[in-house]
């Protein structure tokens, strides 16, 4: 192999990196605008980490229903390699429908259609101020009738109050999320 051809191969292997643009770029450009608005991601179920689940099986509760827990597979790694949730990790919450029926295996529960999604985005930097933003997070909720528009009346008023008891996991509740381990 040529001199040209190797320098030309290593700066190729030493772009590769660059080539999938950092966490945090890619967040901040595909699921967050400009002034801090957070979209929901798209098929979370097939191209994400399924982190862990959930199930709140009290109709009556808040959050009732089967929950899907997701992030990108490269902010679960960094979670894995560190143990905090890197700057532009997206967490989506799918929560679902429960359903129930006798099986040849026994009682069985699984999950219904999508109900709603709460969307969080890590935000080290304090990128936005606003009622979606607080604790070093976005944070969103989309509804199944129309999961564009995010429901969600900000962070004190709709999430804060659900999370406090995970305040010193980074509002996150990990137990959860075997994946993480």
């Amino acid at each position: 192999m040529t001199t040209t051809k190797m320098l030309g191969l290593a700066a190729l292997l030493a772009a590769v990196p660059a080539l999938g643009a950092d966490l945090a770029t890619t967040t901040f450009q595909e699921h967050v605008d400009g002034e801090g608005n957070i979209s929901l991601p798209g098929d979370v179920r097939t191209t994400w980490v399924h982190l862990g689940s959930w199930v709140v099986d009290q109709a009556d509760a808040p959050g009732a229903g089967f929950h899907d827990v997701y992030t990108q597979p490269e902010a679960a790694r960094a979670y894995r390699d560190d143990g905090e949730f890197a700057d532009g990790t997206v967490l989506v919450k799918e929560i679902r429908g429960v359903e129930s029926g006798d099986k040849t295996t026994g009682s069985a529960l699984w999950a219904g259609a999508p109900a709603v999604w709460f969307v969080m985005v890590k935000d080290a930097q304090g990128r936005f101020d606003g009622p979606h933003w607080g604790e070093g997070w976005g944070w969103a909720l989309f509804e199944a009738d129309d999961p564009t528009v995010n429901v969600s009346e900000g962070f004190e008023a709709t999430c804060r109050g659900c999370h406090v008891p995970a305040q010193q996991t980074d509002w996150v509740f990990v137990e959860g999320y075997p994946t993480l381990r």
